[in-house]
């Protein structure tokens, strides 16, 4: 009897281990039976957005006589922004930034030995916001003729944007995976074989990067503001059943 049930236990070992076998090969062919592609879209397109920021200060050893240069300064800076027709409503000037400064005295060893107060340092910034790409791109360039006025605005670069942007992403999304169905449609044909269906898809990374540049782009994305003219990219990696 123990041989006989040695021989059962035996031959049931042997149908399962060529049950898994099986599976396992059914398995690995089932997995080599897909189709993997990367589709890829790009756009470009123009912002319709410009931000831009003037800095100015005013220096006095009376806070109320700085405060007053600087309200001034602030009058002057607005009434030339609406002369080079910028509207009142895109205009904004920040709260006013107050800094006493010092001169501070060292002796040989580098240990300070005392300080002197050098006045009140007052600085307040202008922000423009507008749709006039154009206009407000130029006069970020020529705020430097405030200097006859007295006035040392430091004129910051302008910062370009689209406020359409989630429109097109799914453009750029379609379109990416268009080119990923093409691609695996030709692989399939190439192949012999018919595309199945889609088993599953990953979204890159959105990328915006001014156009014609050599930005490199980002693993958390690049999103570029330093110009006005950009160019938007995605990415979509798809795996398709192959029949």
């Amino acid at each position: 009897m123990r041989i006989l049930y040695a021989a059962i236990i035996l031959g049931l070992c042997a149908i399962i281990s060529f049950w898994i076998a099986g599976s396992a090969f059914k398995y690995k062919s089932k997995a080599v039976e897909t189709i993997v592609v990367t589709g890829l879209a790009e756009k470009d397109f123009a912002s319709d957005l410009i931000v831009w920021n003037g800095i100015y200060s005013r220096k006095s050893m009376d806070l109320k006589s700085a405060y007053a240069m600087l309200k001034a300064d602030e009058r002057s800076i607005k009434q030339y922004l609406s002369a080079k027709g910028i509207q009142d409503n895109e205009i904004v000037f920040s709260a006013i930034s107050i800094n006493k400064e010092f001169n501070y005295f060292n002796d040989a060893n580098g240990r300070q030995m005392g300080q002197e107060f050098t006045g009140y340092n007052l600085s307040q910034t202008v922000t423009v916001e507008s749709n006039n790409i154009g206009k407000v791109d130029k006069v970020s360039r020529e705020s430097t003729e405030l200097i006859q006025s007295g006035i040392e605005l430091t004129s910051l670069a302008p910062q370009f944007y689209n406020t359409k942007l989630s429109q097109i992403k799914m453009d750029l999304l379609a379109k990416a995976s268009a080119d990923a169905r093409t691609r695996a449609e030709i692989i399939a044909k190439n192949a012999g074989s018919d595309l199945g269906e889609l088993k599953k898809a990953n979204m890159g990374v959105f990328q915006i990067t001014g156009k014609n540049s050599n930005e490199d782009y980002s693993y958390g994305g690049a999103f570029n503001t330093s110009s006005n003219q950009k160019t938007g990219s995605i990415t979509i990696r798809m795996e398709f059943a192959a029949e």
